[in-house]
């Protein structure tokens, strides 16, 4: 398997439908892990990183595990075929933008996922679509289980387990969601839950987690404290309580939408129908907003023409790389993206 066989997968998170998906887009679940004997990749030399890549991707190729994984180095990878994975949501940023020897094992599902050398030695996360936490904690702690039996973890008895950064020690653990807020956001309550999510000590991000901004509606909610909480406790939390809250919040304020604009909230969803389906060139921001409006207009019932699968698609297909890659993998220019991007969102719309 290589980019161009990952790029003809929809991926599994935006595939197919789980449990809440007209709010909870994903879930994930992030475990944060380094090699005992070897130093933080931060002090690691150049010699260190290239055994630690080399000793990992043998552990991880041998792993019972493993099987129906393909490993890529991404050191040997073009920027583009990088950055898709980025836009999959496959790696980080920080992964494709470190140097030295480092790489990724991928799930043919894309739904499971160890980084090698990213932050720490190893990073591995499990995604599904909808509210899915429990069940992704089963196959993340397998998995954990599975790759421990192979490599000798840095961990502390009363700390726990060892990471670069402070806010992973303990468990190592990092639970979060992929949530679509677009009515809290019309109604000017999404500062209020964003306010209550940061006293709660959780992290808020956008689509692209760290240091991205909330484009089309979308905010990534994840816990940032691991320390002297067990793993299952975390979970639990989010399963039953946070991530629930939220959700009623959002409900809440699309039936108000309903019940006290619903003419403006019309109007609003199929002008974004309506753009999409006719502009001639468009950005990223703006397809993501006009399809965040639309995804609410499809579960609200407003439109019932488009399959949210089809949005799904568009969701990745018109991110830049996404679209340079279909475009033969030549550097297209932000006017050239904007037209391809046009034509591909008409194209689907008018065929859905």
């Amino acid at each position: 398997m290589n980019v161009n066989d990952i790029m003809s997968k929809p991926g599994c998170w935006l595939g197919e439908a789980g449990p809440l998906s007209d709010i909870v887009i994903s879930s994930r679940i992030r475990l944060a892990r380094n090699v005992a004997g070897y130093p933080f990749l931060s002090r690691a030399t150049h010699s260190q990183r290239n055994d630690l890549a080399k000793f990992l991707r043998e552990r991880l190729e041998g792993s019972r595990f493993q099987s129906g994984f393909t490993y890529l180095d991404v050191d040997e990878l073009d920027e583009l075929s990088c950055q898709v994975l980025v836009e999959r949501h496959l790696v980080s940023r920080q992964l494709v933008e470190a140097k030295g020897a480092r790489g990724v094992s991928v799930s043919d599902a894309q739904n499971t996922v160890v980084m090698v050398n990213e932050e720490d030695h190893l990073r591995m996360h499990v995604v599904g679509p909808g509210m899915q936490l429990d069940e992704l904690w089963t196959v993340v702690n397998e998995l954990d289980d599975s790759i421990e039996s192979e490599v000798d973890y840095a961990f502390h008895p009363r700390y726990g387990y060892l990471t670069a950064c402070p806010t992973n020690v303990g468990s190592g653990i990092r639970v979060s969601v992929m949530l679509h807020l677009p009515a809290l956001k019309l109604t000017g309550e999404i500062e209020r839950v964003l306010r209550a999510a940061k006293d709660m000590n959780l992290a808020v991000r956008g689509l692209f987690g760290e240091g991205t901004e909330a484009t089309g509606d979308f905010f990534q909610v994840s816990n940032q404290v691991t320390l002297g909480r067990a793993e299952k406790e975390i979970v639990s939390e989010f399963r039953s309580t946070i991530v629930p809250r939220i959700v009623e919040y959002e409900r809440m304020a699309r039936q108000a939408l309903l019940d006290e604009k619903s003419r403006a909230l019309d109007d609003r969803i199929f002008r974004s129908y309506g753009t999409l389906r006719h502009a001639r060139t468009i950005s990223s921001e703006e397809t993501l907003l006009h399809l965040s409006h639309l995804r609410l207009g499809v579960h609200i019932g407003r439109i019932k023409d488009v399959p949210v699968t089809v949005l799904n698609e568009l969701f990745l297909e018109t991110q830049p790389a996404h679209l340079q890659k279909m475009h033969g993998g030549g550097k297209l220019t932000g006017e050239q993206r904007s037209a391809a991007r046009a034509d591909l969102t008409r194209q689907k719309l008018g065929n859905a």
